[in-house]
């Protein structure tokens, strides 16, 4: 058989495998070892494996990745997350909607301190649902507007999956961060946008909270004074060079500490709890990246990837055209496929093409994180989902897995609206990078 369809057959049989919910690192790299002993021999893939998971944890750039998920946690243990909440309902709490407004805006401010989707999701579910339920909110609106703005996590920098893009791609991971601020700002806008519209045309779903005064709101902004201290920390050392990605992601565990330690809110036993959590967190994120390199490796010994970009380039289309079908098979994959797991397994495809093409590395990335971001709240899959879902369970709240689903779909739109103008102003994302680097 010859190398593309022995690559061929590698990614149907992954593709058999997933469906039985083995974990896409394991699937990966199985599939990876066994095509690259195929077509090269048995030795060099034994000799491809420990020295492609010796380097991916050993990587000093992969070093952000445990640090920003310890941001995180830290955050949550501390009681961050309700301080942004409380200060996101004072403002919007009187609105029709207005808590899964200050749900969604408080998911973005938790996201620039947190870097993981189902991490904020599952964040806000707990504190959010609960007050959405005590103001007779729809089961829908509370449930979908905590996954949907959970998905804020993965395009609010920090991300991880900036930084592993970043990584794939050889992109300044700076870079990438600085791009996802604004397009995260102009996302949130586009969900509350959603929110407002869904109350005006059902008003029962989302009825008006209580109305705080303006010295109660402003005195609210103190609730803010953490994430932005942190976040204004972290950004302007990488804005001006100060130190690295990595050293900032310490600089920030180390903020965060800081601040929980002065306010006195969190406990040895929730320190221990954000280590452990953190550590499980990291290993999962390191075994998909080592088993997308070692699948990686198979697929570039296969062809694959650069028959496919002279394939496509031959193609006398639009470059718009060819864009709009890499990403319709994003969505369609991020629907059977975690995020991390799908871009990984897709860039060393579809990158080259993208800049065969002309497009801006940073862009590409931040599209691609929209459109992975979809994946996260959609089915089969729907991490985000099914993450919220078992939070409410636990919580007693009564919400079923149907209204969960049912209730992302006004985001769904405000996604794909978010998309398509991201596609007609790509100014929006190059253009702070560009101010600053």
């Amino acid at each position: 058989m010859s190398p593309s369809t022995v690559g061929i057959i590698g990614i149907l049989i992954m593709l058999v495998i997933f469906v039985t919910r083995m974990p896409v690192a394991y699937v990966m790299t199985l599939v990876g070892l066994g095509g690259f002993s195929y077509l090269i021999s048995l030795e060099a893939g034994l000799n491809l494996l420990p020295r492609v998971f010796f380097d991916t944890f050993s990587s000093y750039e992969l070093t952000t990745i445990p640090l920003f998920v310890l941001m995180g946690q830290l955050a949550f243990n501390s009681g961050i997350s309700r301080r942004l909440y409380n200060t996101a309902y004072t403002f919007l709490g009187n609105t029709r909607g207005g808590l899964a407004m200050a749900t969604v805006s408080a998911c973005t401010a938790f996201g620039a301190v947190c870097g993981s989707s189902p991490a904020t999701a599952a964040t806000m579910a707990t504190v959010g649902i609960p007050e959405m339920k005590r103001f007779n909110y729809s089961s829908e609106l509370a449930a979908g507007s905590v996954a949907s703005g959970g998905g804020l996590g993965m395009i609010m920098p920090p991300s991880v999956v900036l930084i592993i893009y970043g990584i794939l791609t050889e992109q300044s991971i700076g870079a990438l961060f600085v791009s996802g601020i604004f397009p995260a700002i102009m996302l949130t806008a586009l969900f509350i946008l959603s929110i407002y519209v869904t109350c005006l045309l059902n008003p029962d779903k989302g009825p008006r909270g209580e109305r705080f005064s303006f010295i109660q709101r402003i005195r609210s902004l103190a609730g803010l004074a953490d994430t932005v201290f942190i976040f204004a920390f972290v950004t302007a050392g990488l804005f001006f060079g100060f130190f690295t990605p990595t050293e900032s992601a310490a600089v920030g565990v180390l903020a965060i500490l800081l601040v929980s330690l002065l306010r006195r809110q969190l406990s040895w036993k929730a320190f221990v709890k954000s280590l452990n959590e953190t550590l499980q967190t990291s290993c999962m994120i390191l075994f998909l990246v080592a088993g997308a390199v070692v699948f990686g490796k198979f697929l570039a010994v296969t062809r694959i990837p650069f028959d496919l970009a002279a394939w496509v380039g031959a193609f006398d289309l639009p470059p718009f055209l060819i864009i709009s079908i890499i990403i319709l098979i994003y969505f369609l994959g991020g629907c059977f496929m975690d995020s991390l797991g799908l871009i990984m397994l897709t860039i060393p495809i579809f990158f080259p093409i993208i800049t065969n093409l002309g497009y801006d590395p940073l862009w590409f990335g931040i599209i691609i994180v929209l459109v992975t971001e979809m994946g996260v709240i959609t089915p089969p899959v729907g991490i985000n989902v099914y993450v919220v879902y078992g939070v409410a369970q636990n919580m007693m709240t009564g919400i079923t897995l149907e209204s969960v689903f049912k209730g992302i779909v006004p985001f769904l739109f405000a996604v794909i609206a978010g998309i398509i103008i991201l596609m007609i102003f790509p100014q929006i994302v190059v253009f702070l990078p560009n101010l600053v680097y």
